[in-house]
C-alpha cells in the first residue's frame, strides 16, 4: 500500500495548520514546510526509482518518530488526536509489512483479516478526523473570539489612555482656571472691601457738615452760659463784698442752673462726637441694647444738615413718628446706623433732585414748582415679631425695571462719580444677614419711595 506517504503528509500538514492557528509566527512553520516538501520529493523518488523496499520502512520510521514527538512535546499536545486517529492504520500496516518479510505463510493466511482490520481502522480514522475537525473549528472560533477580545481590550486601553490624557489636560486647564478665578475673586473681594470702606468714609464725609452743625448748637449754649456765668460771678463778688446773703443765694442758684445746662450741652456734643466715631470705626459685630428712636432721630438730623452743608439752597420737611413703646432693642448700632443713614441720605438726595427738576419732571408728579415741598418721613413701630423702621420720601420714585436691580452690588442710578452702588447692597446684607431681618421697597415712578427695615426680636 502507498498510504504511508499520504498519512505522513497529512499529519505534518495538520500539525503546521494547527500551530499557525495557535501562533502565526511560530518557528515550527518553516521546518514543517520543508518537511512537507521533503515528503513530496521522497514520494516522487519512490515512484520513479526501484527503492520502494527502503522507502517503505523510511515512511514507518518517520511516522513513528513524529508520533513520538507529538506525545513527548507539550507544545504539540493538541495534535495527539490526529495520531490517535491514524494509530490503528499505522499499527496494522506496520504489522502487515513485518509479517510479509519475516513470516510470509502467516501473512498470506491472515491477509484477508488484515484487510478487514484496515477497513475498520479507516472508519476509525474518518470518525476521529471528523471529531478533530470539529475541535479545530471550535478552537478556531475560540481563537477568533480571543483575538477579537484582545483587539477590543487594545482599543479600550488605547481609548482609556487617550481619555486619561484628555482628562489630565482638562484637569490642568480647570486647575489653572480655578487658580485664576481664585486670584480674581481675591482681588475682587479686596476691591469690594476697599469700596465699602470708601463708601463708609464718603458717608462720614457727608456727615461732617451735619456733625459740625449739630456740635455748633451745644457749643453755642456752652459759650453763652459760660459768658453769663462770668457776669454772674462778677456780681457775686460784689454781693459778697456787700454781705447781701439773699442776692448771694440767688446768684448761686443761677450759677448752678447754668452749670447744669453747660454740662447737658457738653454731654450732647460729646454724644455727637462719639456717634461719629462709632460710625467711622469697624463694626464690633456684637449686638447691644440700643434706643432705636434716639439713633434714628440723631441720624435724621445728621443726614439733613449734611446735605444742607453741600447745598445751602436745599430745604426739606422732616417728619418723625417714633413708637415710644419700643424702648431698647438688641442690634449692632454701628451697622443699623449706617443702614438708616444710607436710606435717609438717598431720600434727601431724591427729594433734592426732584426739587431741582424741570417743570416737565414736576408735572409728572402732578405738582407745580410752588406746590412741591420736599418731605422725608422717618417712623418706627413696634410689631408682634419685632420692630419696623420706615424711611419715606415724596421724590421721583423708582421705575419697575430698576427695582429688581436696586440691591445688587455696584448698581446705582446716580450720575458717574456720585455713587459707588454699594450703599443699598451693604444695607441689605446688614439687615438680612447680620440681623435676620428684611429690607423691603415700595415705590412707584412719580409717587415717591418707602424703604422698610423689619428687625426681629432678639
Amino acid at each position: 500500500m502507498i498510504l504511508e506517504p499520504f498519512i505522513l503528509f497529512f499529519i505534518v500538514w495538520h500539525i503546521r495548520k494547527n500551530l499557525r492557528l495557535l501562533s502565526p509566527n511560530t518557528h515550527w512553520d518553516k521546518t514543517l514546510l520543508w518537511a512537507m516538501i521533503g515528503i513530496v520529493i521522497l514520494f516522487i523518488l519512490e515512484r520513479t526509482l526501484p527503492i520502494a523496499i527502503v522507502t517503505k520502512w523510511i515512511w514507518h520510521l518517520l511516522i513513528l518518530g513524529i508520533g513520538y514527538q507529538i506525545f513527548k512535546l507539550p507544545a504539540l499536545e493538541r495534535m495527539r488526536t490526529i495520531i490517535i486517529a491514524f494509530l490503528p492504520l499505522i499499527i496494522i500496516n506496520t504489522i502487515k509489512d513485518l509479517l510479509e518479510i519475516i513470516y510470509l505463510p502467516l501473512y498470506e493466511k491472515i491477509d484477508n483479516y488484515l484487510g478487514f482490520a484496515i477497513v475498520f481502522s479507516l472508519a476509525w480514522m474518518i470518525a476521529m478526523l471528523i471529531r478533530s475537525n470539529k475541535q479545530n473549528k471550535a478552537l478556531k472560533k475560540e481563537r477568533q473570539k480571543t483575538l477579537a477580545e484582545e483587539e477590543r481590550n487594545k482599543f479600550i486601553s488605547a481609548q482609556k489612555e487617550k481619555l486619561e490624557l484628555i482628562v489630565e489636560e482638562r484637569t490642568a486647564e480647570i486647575t489653572k482656571q480655578k487658580d485664576e478665578l481664585m486670584h480674581a475673586f481675591t482681588e475682587l473681594k479686596n476691591t469690594q472691601t476697599q469700596l465699602i470702606h470708601a463708601e463708609k468714609m464718603a458717608s462720614l464725609g457727608e456727615l461732617t457738615a451735619g456733625i459740625a452743625h449739630e456740635i455748633q448748637n451745644p457749643l453755642n449754649f456752652v459759650n453763652n452760659f459760660s459768658e453769663v456765668n462770668t457776669e454772674l460771678l462778677e456780681e457775686l463778688d460784689k454781693e459778697i463784698a456787700e454781705g447781701n446773703l439773699d442776692e448771694i443765694k440767688a446768684l448761686a442758684i443761677d450759677l448752678k442752673e447754668n452749670e447744669e445746662k453747660i454740662t447737658h450741652h457738653g454731654k450732647r456734643a460729646d454724644a455727637i462726637v462719639k456717634g461719629m466715631l462709632q460710625h467711622s470705626r469697624s463694626s464690633s459685630g456684637v449686638k447691644e441694647p440700643t434706643d432705636i428712636n434716639k439713633l434714628c432721630d440723631e441720624y435724621l438730623r445728621l443726614a439733613y444738615h449734611g446735605l444742607r452743608a453741600k447745598d445751602k439752597s436745599f430745604n426739606a420737611t422732616m417728619k418723625t413718628d417714633f413708637d415710644k413703646s419700643i424702648g431698647t432693642i438688641k442690634i449692632i448700632p454701628q451697622d443699623i446706623g449706617r443702614v438708616v443713614l444710607n436710606l435717609l441720605t438717598n431720600a434727601f438726595y431724591d427729594v433734592s433732585s426732584c426739587a431741582n427738576s424741570s417743570k416737565e419732571t414736576l408735572a409728572k408728579l402732578a405738582v407745580s414748582e410752588d406746590q412741591y415741598k420736599p418731605t422725608v418721613s422717618l417712623s418706627t413701630k413696634k410689631t408682634k415679631d419685632g420692630i419696623t423702621i420706615s424711611v419715606k420720601d415724596n421724590g421721583n420714585g423708582i421705575p419697575d425695571e430698576v427695582k429688581e436691580k436696586i440691591f445688587q452690588p455696584f448698581f446705582t442710578t446716580k450720575p458717574t462719580g456720585q455713587g459707588t452702588g454699594l450703599g443699598l447692597s451693604m444695607s441689605y446684607d446688614i439687615v438680612t444677614k447680620g440681623h435676620g431681618g428684611t429690607l423691603d421697597l415700595e415705590s412707584k415712578a412719580g409717587k415717591g419711595t418707602t424703604f422698610t427695615i423689619s428687625l426681629p426680636n432678639s
